[in-house]
């Protein structure tokens, strides 16, 4: 009984914790950045042009140079993700996203670190070490394991 009232409450922390997050700035301004997203049609053509562009791209990398497509498609995919990539709405939701996505790996990090320094963390971004050793265990890092 005391494991699972021990574990109800970890769950009942967790919920208010995921509430904060929804709650907090970054959150809304991703929220917002994404609706702004979806909403423009300019936006939305740029996007899907680029999709349309990576399916004919993905089948002139399978041949690569040799293809006969190849320059004009390697020169026409760079032009329509750099248009992509420099629409407004665009670069605002990645910002946003990266802002929310560091973030949560923060919080991560702080989880696991309370637990044990040398607990596993995933995190989407390469500036956090996913544990205590310094660049990872197989790197001769100073955390003192064997592998």
């Amino acid at each position: 009984m005391l494991a699972t009232l021990e574990t109800m409450e970890i769950l009942d922390a967790a919920d208010e914790l995921s509430l904060m997050i929804m709650q907090s700035e970054a959150a809304e301004e991703y929220r917002a950045r994404l609706n702004s997203l979806k909403n423009s049609k300019e936006s939305q053509q740029k996007i899907a042009a680029f999709a349309e562009l990576k399916e004919l791209y993905e089948e002139v990398q399978r041949f690569g140079k040799y293809h006969p497509e190849y320059k004009r498609v390697m020169m026409t995919i760079r032009e329509v993700k750099r248009e992509m990539d420099m629409d407004e709405n665009v670069a605002q939701f990645r910002l946003a996203e990266n802002q929310l996505q560091n973030m949560l790996d923060e919080i991560g990090m702080m989880i696991g670190k309370s637990v044990s320094l040398s607990v596993k963390v995933p995190t989407g971004s390469p500036y956090f070490s996913s544990s205590s050793c310094g660049g990872g265990c197989g790197s001769g890092g100073s955390c003192g394991c064997s592998a």
